[in-house]
């Protein structure tokens, strides 16, 4: 299992400029190779091959006047860009062809010395070191003062260094996990339904509340806000003014991150499995509780606990998103509709009275504890496929409509019995 582990890093004026000039030729062999193949695809050539381009764009635009300066930095920095390249490509030809699961990707684009957010990568055939006095050495650019937190659990393979809006610089090493971490086996499985009034609600009952921390800093960043408005377009003050917002949304964005992984821990921690429901977080952003959804954080909260659970031995399970966890009763299975939010209890005919989060994080922790699997681990339960378009589509005339299937033939109309003649 491979680990991302990441510190903070102070370099010096001088070594700042050196990782400005290694961004800027990383960005520049990136553009270059993009159009490459940009031309290509419109002239109608194959695509050049990764040799061809590294060639192309590499070694012999090293020696024209007007790239020469790319042989101020590492050669595999340079190298590292192409291979982002084709992630790139190779990412959205996955999510055309439907080998990619998820939202669309987007097409490779240029990259901007205004991105906010800058990186480069060195492997290990950079011979980047992690000295004896906790200083990180990178070819070309020198000795890093890292503030490390903890200690790497093995050699790196990988070190990413990456600026982000803020102004600030961190070191990212990629680290295979060769030990074991699983914890003690726990006695307890959990389900977990996620909210906006309460973020997380167990279905032991317990409670926790949701933090809003970016409600919490809405004041602070409105003032920024503004005063960034009123600052004229390219001048230095603007630049600071949009360093300050820049800053005051990573304080939240670090706050927030640090509270979700302490929580995450705490529960992976306690329970032997941890089952969730798969909600369209996306979805649910483009709705007028998008600011609410989006300052939750649900998704990378569901991310945490699912690395944790591999990591520590544990089972992890989404559940179906369609999945009447609200609308059924955790003591009957009864499913008694859907009901507005507003309805935060409610009684079922079996007399039970249920709590509309809890008797929900209950129905979470049943359907993932369901076996859908016979006694041979065959999966029993099918699985779900495409509609037909002719059925998926609501036809003007759908009041009446005769429908011949293996040779019976069904009317349907408005206060008609359904007839089957053969």
């Amino acid at each position: 299992m491979q680990l991302r582990y990441n510190f903070r890093v102070y370099p010096e004026p001088s070594q700042r400029d050196a990782l400005a000039r290694a961004f800027g030729c990383a960005r520049v062999v990136f553009n270059d190779a993009l159009r490459a193949r940009r031309t290509a695809h419109e002239n109608g050539e194959p695509y050049p091959s990764d040799g061809a381009l590294s060639k192309q764009v590499i070694t012999l635009a090293k020696a024209t006047p007007e790239r020469a300066w790319l042989g101020e930095v590492s050669a595999v920095v340079l190298q590292q860009a192409l291979a982002d390249l084709n992630t790139a490509y190779r990412n959205f030809f996955a999510s055309v062809t439907g080998n990619r699961k998820g939202r669309k990707v987007a097409p490779p684009r240029l990259r901007s010395r205004k991105d906010s957010r800058q990186a480069i990568r060195f492997t290990r055939n950079a011979r980047f070191t992690v000295l004896g006095n906790g200083r990180l050495r990178l070819p070309k650019i020198g000795d890093l003062p890292v503030r490390w937190s903890r200690e790497l659990p093995a050699e790196p393979s990988s070190v990413t260094i990456v600026k982000d809006a803020a102004g600030r610089y961190f070191a990212s090493f990629v680290v295979t996990a060769g030990r074991d971490e699983s914890l003690p086996v726990a006695g307890s499985e959990v389900g977990i339904d996620l909210g906006l009034t309460h973020f997380a609600v167990l279905s032991d009952g317990t409670k926790v509340a949701a933090p809003r921390f970016l409600r919490q800093a809405a004041r602070r960043l409105r003032r920024l806000q503004k005063s960034l408005s009123r600052k004229a377009k390219g001048s230095n003050n603007r630049r600071k003014a949009v360093a300050k917002v820049a800053r005051a949304h990573a304080r939240v964005a670090d706050t927030r991150r640090d509270w979700q992984h302490k929580l995450s821990t705490a529960i992976i921690r306690d329970n032997q499995a941890v089952y969730v429901e798969d909600l369209c977080v996306a979805g649910l952003g483009r709705t007028r509780l998008a600011k609410s959804v989006h300052d939750a954080g649900w998704s990378g909260f569901t991310g945490m606990l699912e690395y944790k659970a591999v990591r520590h031995g544990r089972v992890f399970a989404r559940i179906d998103r369609f999945t009447p966890t609200s609308q059924t009763c955790s003591e009957c299975g009864r499913v008694d509709g859907p009901k507005p939010l507003s309805v935060r209890s409610w009684t079922c005919l079996c007399g039970a009275t249920h709590d509309r989060d809890v008797n929900a994080a209950r129905n979470v922790l049943a359907a993932g504890q369901a076996d859908n699997s016979n006694d041979r681990g065959a999966r029993v339960r099918p699985a779900r496929v495409l509609a037909p378009r002719r059925e998926a589509v609501t036809h003007p005339d759908a009041a009446r409509s005769t429908r011949s299937v293996e040779g019976i033939s069904v009317a349907l109309q408005d206060g008609e019995d359904v007839n089957f003649r053969r």
